[in-house]
């Protein structure tokens, strides 16, 4: 996969560092946010490639991230991830953010390797075809 510039937006600072650190040993260039808030403000200034958003988080949730970015940058490819809160499964919390558009989901917890593919789903092949 080629080298992406990536937004994760989760709430917990340690899923925030562990993941931000194994996009960046795959070569990505990763910018961290721990409310859909700052994801969007980030969003307005800079150009990402890929939204990794929790759905669950205070302050502008993952759910009204994926529907603002679907207005105002539709290019953005999503993936959406969940471990489910106090209220909801995390099954449904994901079916939710892919009916309003994520491209890909991942079920929490995760391992580098999941997620990587994760990714791959997220974003289009470049070339399908011959090599």
């Amino acid at each position: 996969m080629k080298s992406l510039s990536v937004i994760v937006a989760d709430d917990v600072e340690g899923i925030q560092d562990l993941v931000g650190h194994w996009l960046e040993e795959s070569g990505h260039a990763v910018m961290c946010a721990s409310t859909g808030r700052i994801a969007s403000q980030l969003l307005k200034k800079q150009h990402f490639d890929l939204v990794i958003t929790d759905v669950l988080m205070p302050d502008v949730d993952g759910l009204e991230l994926i529907l603002e970015l679907k207005h105002s940058q539709p290019s953005v490819r999503i993936l959406a991830i969940s471990g489910g809160g106090r209220h909801m499964q995390a099954t449904d919390c994901l079916k939710m953010a892919k009916n309003l558009g994520a491209h890909a989901l991942r079920l929490k917890p995760f391992n580098r390797e999941q997620l990587l593919a994760a990714m791959k789903l997220a974003i289009p092949s470049e070339s399908s075809g011959g090599s």
